[in-house]
């Protein structure tokens, strides 16, 4: 890998990281995780000698190429390069670097740019779902400048909604997979959750705070994040995820009562590291959760009525809201969420 690989590096969401054509990158999956941990700098700590900004969140890679399928504009693999392990992960999906992959596969070429703006549809390879992205294009060409705001993120930019549908058990095969709304791991009552991110969902009060503290608060309490684990390995074969020991899911969604407006405040572990807002797909199932009676979401959350319900999941950096559609039947069958994008470097990365 000598010569390099040609990537572009872009703030997704709340998140950021490189996008490469699938094409460009090596085809053997272990050659592959090997530049790249190489290319991001892992594992360090402050990944030093790389690319990667010493955080989950900002150590995230897009592969994206053409889709076979009938349905789909581009295929898009998320991984997750680990910070402090030599560890590359597809056990879960991005849904902020997500909004990123239609401008990247505009700019590359994959999708032709309408006048005004493009619709991209995307399969998301980590789970087998399609989303939808709808990119500014005036003149043909992708537009980031713009007037849309999304907590966790300075200024604004232009808007970018992602529409999701049939995400239930995308990962873990049921909305439920253990089949209840309820279920006790070491005495904490819990939703395992999957639409569209596996989540474990409990109450912060639960255990022991107040889940209104800050994220560097949250990551300095060593027993707090213990506790979450031992729930977290127990969780993972109950949602059919197995030994997650090494995963990246599923999630730790600590809920509280809302106290800015909205319908519930979270504090979400990615899983070891608090978040510093919530992951896309994270907070649709949290907000999913909400609407689940019986669940310690449902006894929190402050929810509107009807079948169209915008739900503003709280967190440390402001919130995110999620538009759900639902049958008669109450059941979530459409989810959408706003976000920007931006390019931020467009060259050639070596390892």
């Amino acid at each position: 890998m000598s010569k390099g690989v040609r990537g572009m590096w872009m703030r997704g969401g709340t998140s950021k990281g490189g996008f490469f054509l699938a094409s460009e990158l090596p085809v053997d999956v272990a050659a592959r995780d090997a530049y790249l941990l190489r290319a991001y700098g892992s594992p360090d700590a402050r990944q030093i000698d790389g690319m990667g900004g010493a955080d989950p969140l900002t150590s995230k890679v897009a592969v994206v190429s053409p889709s076979a399928s009938d349905d789909a504009d581009v295929d898009y693999l998320f991984l997750q390069v680990f910070v402090d392990q030599a560890l590359v992960s597809d056990a879960q999906n991005c849904g902020n670097m997500l909004a990123g992959v239609g401008p990247f596969a505009i700019e590359r070429g994959l999708v032709a740019a309408s006048s005004g703006q493009t619709d991209v549809r995307i399969f998301m390879a980590n789970t087998g779902k399609i989303a939808r992205a709808t990119v500014q294009t005036p003149d043909g060409r992708v537009r980031y400048e713009g007037r849309a705001r999304i907590d966790g993120v300075p200024g604004t930019a232009a808007p970018i909604p992602l529409t999701f549908e049939d995400t239930a058990g995308s990962s873990c095969g049921a909305l439920l997979p253990s089949g209840r709304a309820l279920d006790l791991i070491d005495g904490i009552e819990t939703t395992l959750i999957d639409n569209g991110m596996p989540c474990v969902v409990l109450r912060a009060a639960d255990l022991g705070i107040s889940g209104y503290e800050d994220r560097q608060t949250l990551d300095a309490d060593e027993a707090l994040k213990a506790r979450l684990e031992a729930i977290r390995l127990q969780a993972g074969p109950m949602m059919n995820l197995g030994d997650v020991s090494a995963q990246s899911v599923p999630k730790m969604m600590l809920i509280a009562a809302p106290r800015d407006g909205g319908a519930i405040c979270v504090r979400s572990f990615i899983p070891h590291r608090c978040h510093a807002s919530i992951g896309v797909l994270g907070a649709v199932s949290v907000a999913t959760a909400c609407l689940l009676p019986g669940s310690p979401a449902h006894a929190l959350a402050v929810l509107p009525a009807g079948t169209r319900q915008t739900l503003a999941v709280e967190h440390p950096s402001g919130s995110t809201g999620c538009v759900l559609d639902l049958d008669e039947a109450g059941q979530v069958t459409r989810a959408a969420v706003l976000r920007t994008a931006r390019k931020l470097f467009d060259g050639v990365l070596f390892d």
